[in-house]
């Protein structure tokens, strides 16, 4: 993945946040129990092991970056899947699916 106006052509880079994402939801999918903040940001840690891989780590700030408008109304698109329907009794509103 690369961000807008990503460093040179060929370079790829990725969200170290992502990869905490990843890790975090695969070992509480193994009934594991992992919990952030308690023994500091796990954030360079992730950034190291993509440099590890070859992977540059990419600011965590894109989403503040040229496309966060269009991020922003993504988000909120998602966000209105799981907002309540009208009406309040979770059925949809009439002439809606």
């Amino acid at each position: 993945m690369s961000a807008p106006g990503a460093g040179a052509p060929g370079e790829e880079k990725f969200n170290p946040w992502s990869v905490v994402h990843l890790v975090f939801d695969h070992l509480a999918g193994q009934g594991l129990h992992p919990v952030l903040g308690e023994v500091g940001d796990p954030s360079e840690p992730a950034a190291e092991l993509l440099r590890a891989m070859g992977i540059v780590p990419g600011d965590p700030s894109w989403a503040r970056g040229q496309d966060a408008t269009q991020i922003q109304d993504r988000l909120a698109e998602i966000r209105s899947l799981f907002d309540p329907v009208p009406g309040g009794d979770g059925t949809p509103a009439s002439g809606e699916r």
